[in-house]
């Protein structure tokens, strides 16, 4: 997102819900004020990151559904997002694609990145949206049709980047994260062809950090997810990895560029 706004792009973030079923992963912000009202912390945290980046962004407004545990898991919450219709969930989200006109849209793959019932919630509301949006006779009274010209799933965690930072890190004499998560990983049927499209983002690295923090309930400055050196990143493994899911554009993987034959593609009313 930073690479592409110091490029001119107008990027917009959608929050469907506002966490207040989430967890604090921070001990930090492990407070009683935090928990007595954490959609409020972030919020703000939200804004303070989008600030950071630079974009536009909005919220929808759905109840978080929380993440159920237990074993059978509890039912989901009565009116949360996870348990909305379809065609209920995705009316506003179409609504704001045909008032904002993005070229193209980036969401969770079909598993959520993780299986978050929001999270998977969000990748079917986002397929729904880009192949609903350019459609006036569906979702009727939600604007003028527009249709997306790309859809993309973040790939953001595959084997081959984690044994990139492995060696990376070994290369220096430290000690690597990411050994006993290698020697678990289990391919999935597909997983070779998920990765289409990979951005070179390495000196945005710095300011994605910055925004990561700025999520302070959810991000440990302490965990894992920092544990590799910056520079190991950039040299290591120094792209933005995506799965080019859908394309009403003419375009050949592997891509380097989100835009990839929408650049091209000419102007659109």
């Amino acid at each position: 997102m930073a690479k592409y706004v110091a490029e001119g792009v107008d990027v917009v973030v959608v929050t469907l819900t506002g966490g207040e079923r989430g967890s604090i992963l921070n001990p930090a912000m492990d407070r009683p004020e935090v928990h007595s009202d954490i959609a409020a912390y972030r919020r703000l945290e939200m804004a303070r990151a989008a600030g950071i980046l630079g974009v536009r962004h909005h919220w929808l407004g759905f109840a978080d559904s929380g993440f159920p545990e237990g074993d059978p898991p509890p039912p989901l919450p009565d009116g949360c997002l996870a348990t909305l219709p379809l065609e209920e969930a995705a009316r506003p989200l179409v609504a704001l694609v045909r008032q904002e006109r993005p070229h193209v849209l980036l969401t969770y793959d079909e598993q959520g990145g993780y299986p978050h019932p929001d999270h998977v919630r969000c990748h079917e509301l986002s397929v729904e949206a880009f192949d609903a949006a350019g459609d006036p006779d569906r979702y009727v009274g939600t604007g003028q049709a527009w249709a997306p010209l790309k859809l993309y799933y973040q790939h953001t965690f595959h084997r081959a980047k984690f044994e990139a930072l492995d060696a990376g890190m070994r290369a220096l004499g430290l000690e690597s994260p990411y050994a006993d998560r290698i020697k678990t990983w289990e391919d999935k049927p597909g997983d070779a062809d998920r990765l289409t499209t990979q951005v070179l983002c390495a000196p945005f690295f710095p300011v994605r950090d910055q925004a990561l923090l700025a999520h302070a309930t959810q991000v440990d400055p302490n965990s894992f997810w920092f544990a590799c050196p910056l520079e190991v990143q950039q040299r290591s493994w120094p792209t933005e990895d995506f799965t080019l899911a859908r394309s009403r554009v003419p375009t050949t993987v592997p891509e380097d560029d989100l835009f990839a034959g929408v650049r091209t593609a000419g102007p659109r009313s």
